[in-house]
């Protein structure tokens, strides 16, 4: 490494933001300058460590100390290159991505790890800005079209890849812009929307063509992707967003959080298009927290997109419930490293202000004479094991409590992908769970491929481009009998030229 001791005489730092009272003031992405010195020094604490524990902590497999190093020697073209080999994106994964490389850090062991997400995005940013990102064309087109269902990570990494193996590639989007989960489900504070149209145009620069507004099995039958094109991969999102079927439910102003983010999203870039929910129907024309008492149920990352978006609209109050107990501040015995740790994690937009509620159960929507939803009674519950081990809650006596509510959003997670349309002209097999079953990312019809959430269930983004990236060169080996894609486990080799 470029230096050995680097991880004795730097302390972890990562870019300031700004104040959380100015930038809930607009949607803009909330950190400040970080120079290439003080980067240079971040990368400077990639331990020689002998086993790079991260590379099996991402889902990618990126080749973290060597992209470290190379940034240490000041190289960003041979950083970008070694990046790039095995992420499409990493002005995404470098916003938006949990880490879990970092938690797999061996310097985190005993300090703080690493800061390989910040690394990630600055390594791309100084790219873009030396212009050193250019549209990659194939030198030779194979003949074979492909159709892309979903423009989200999974379907524009599937695309990505595809395209890169000459093959002609459509990616079909039902909305009216592309990006999917990135364009309508992730807050521009998160993920300017300008970095997505940033890479969406290379990506069309490159030859992939992108058709919206199309809905596969809805408006546009897929037996005709079937006549027209030699292979198919389905990459829409996890979009059936779980329920709360407790009384009061029918109630006026009780959303699901994607119908209150992607409304929220479409107005920000000034778009009057309607948004289609997951039934099919159009969403409500105005969901607002303004002047309101915000309750968002469920305590994950979409949750906490709400609160940050319901902070902006300036609501009354923002209260967030989850119903599984308080996660500790340090990891456990039963959570060791190198594991994902489940540990309590304070998000931009709790710090921006909330009032966070663990182990609550909801027990009722209370509404007034017009129907609106104006409180949820709720009561608190105890976490035990039962005789047979198993975990489950009982009620705490005297905690009934009626939580002022004017906008409820259910963050509550997803169920599986939009598969009855597609299922009902294709018969794909599903699993358990509902979502496409596949063999090595083949369905069961040979030519149609799935990867992502419709493939895997709800996941991370970086699982997405992960998934995509590995759809594509199954489908290049069915075309063509063999690829020379790179897939997680020989990507290093590929870089290499072996």
């Amino acid at each position: 490494m470029g230096k050995p001791t680097g991880f004795l005489e730097y302390n972890r730092e990562l870019p300031k933001k700004k104040d959380p009272k100015e930038r809930i003031k607009d949607y803009s992405e909330m950190y400040l300058e970080f120079s290439d010195e003080d980067t240079k020094k971040q990368a400077a604490r990639c331990m020689d460590c002998g086993i790079p524990f991260c590379h099996t902590g991402c889902p990618l497999g990126n080749i973290i100390p060597e992209f470290n190093d190379a940034v240490y020697q000041e190289d960003w073209s041979l950083a970008a290159e070694i990046l790039l080999s095995t992420n499409n994106f990493p002005e995404f994964t470098g916003r938006i991505c949990p880490a879990p490389c970092e938690a797999s850090c061996v310097l985190g062991i005993n300090k703080p790890p690493v800061a390989i997400e910040h690394i990630e995005k600055s390594i791309i940013e100084k790219a873009f800005d030396l212009d050193l990102i250019k549209p990659v064309i194939p030198d030779t087109r194979t003949g074979k079209k492909v159709a892309v269902v979903g423009s989200g990570p999974a379907g524009l990494a599937a695309a990505s890849q595809l395209n890169k193996a000459g093959h002609s590639v459509t990616v079909f989007e039902r909305a009216e812009r592309i990006g999917g989960l990135l364009r309508y489900g992730i807050p521009d504070f998160k993920l300017e929307k300008s970095i997505v149209e940033r890479r969406t145009r290379i990506m069309e620069e490159e030859g992939i063509e992108f058709v919206t507004n199309t809905n596969i099995g809805v408006n546009k039958p897929i037996q005709e992707l079937m006549d027209n094109f030699d292979a198919i991969v389905l990459c829409g999102g996890a979009t059936m967003s779980r329920d709360l079927p407790i009384p009061g439910r029918d109630l006026k102003g009780i959303h699901f959080a994607m119908d209150f983010l992607s409304q929220q999203n479409n107005r920000v870039a000034k778009s009057k298009n309607v948004l289609i929910n997951h039934k099919g129907e159009s969403t409500p024309a105005e969901i607002m927290a303004t002047d309101k008492h915000v309750v968002v149920i469920g305590g994950g990352d979409t949750g906490s997109d709400c609160v940050g978006t319901s902070n902006r609209h300036k609501a009354k109050s923002v209260t967030q419930l989850e119903l599984l107990p308080k996660p500790p501040n340090q990891r456990g015995e039963n959570d060791p490293w190198p594991n994902w740790p489940m540990i309590l994690r304070t998000s931009t937009s709790h710090e921006e202000g909330c009032d966070r509620n663990w182990s609550i159960l909801t027990k009722e929507f209370v509404g007034d004479e017009e129907g609106n939803v104006k409180f949820l009674k709720i009561v608190e519950i105890k976490w035990d094991k039962d005789k047979n081990g198993k975990m489950g809650f009982v009620e705490i006596p005297n905690t009934e409590k009626d939580l002022p509510c004017d906008l409820a959003l259910l963050a509550i997670g997803f169920l599986h992908g939009e598969t009855k349309s597609i299922r009902q002209e294709l018969d794909l097999d599903l699993d358990e769970r509902g979502n496409i079953k596949t063999n090595n990312y083949q369905t069961s019809l040979p030519k149609v491929f799935a990867a992502g959430d419709m493939r895997r269930g709800q996941s991370l983004v970086v699982w997405a481009i992960s998934e995509g990236r590995e759809a594509a060169r199954e489908v290049d080996r069915y075309l063509m009998g063999e690829s020379m894609l790179e897939a997680k486990d020989n990507s290093l080799f590929h870089l290499n030229g072996v």
